[in-house]
């Protein structure tokens, strides 16, 4: 082989090593620092991506949940409103409820208020969301008894 088909195979090999270095540090710090949130006006209420709001007879169902909350954790007490219809858990800044642990995704779950209930699916997260201690994989039903651990944060609807 010529020294020249020599010497672009190794800087065709150097820069392809570089793309790889590059993408890897890219992803270590979005997974880190998370994503930039563009920002929006303080008077402003925050718009999500998806706004699903739920059915009037879902809102105004007396019993009903009216939040998701920490139970067990390290934020035990916090919670989220769910009037919005949706709530997404995770570590990023995008979350409504923003869950400070290690084996939490940057966007790992959300809640869904439909006509027939509540709905938690995961987002692909690594470690999973679990349900009554059972791992889900499709959108799942939930009610006030149920459980649901994110890592290592328990959570609840609640009234």
């Amino acid at each position: 082989m010529s020294e020249i088909a020599l010497t672009i195979i190794k800087v065709l090999f150097l820069a392809l090593l570089w793309i790889f270095i590059l993408s890897a540090v890219s992803v270590i710090r979005s997974d880190l620092f998370g994503r930039a949130v563009p920002a929006q006006d303080p008077g402003q209420p925050r718009q999500l991506a998806n706004p699903a709001r739920p059915p009037r007879e879902t809102r105004k169902t007396r019993g009903a949940p009216r939040v998701f909350a920490i139970t067990q954790g390290n934020q035990a007490g916090e919670s989220a409103e769910l009037s919005a219809g949706t709530v997404l858990i995770g570590r990023g800044a995008d979350c409504q409820l923003i869950l400070d642990d290690d084996y939490v995704s940057t966007r790992h779950a959300r809640v869904v208020a439909a006509e027939t209930g509540y709905y938690i699916e995961d987002l692909g997260s690594t470690n999973g969301t679990y349900v009554n201690g059972q791992r889900i994989t499709a959108p799942t039903s939930i009610s006030l008894q149920d459980t649901v651990r994110i890592g290592k944060t328990v959570l609840k609807l609640q009234t």
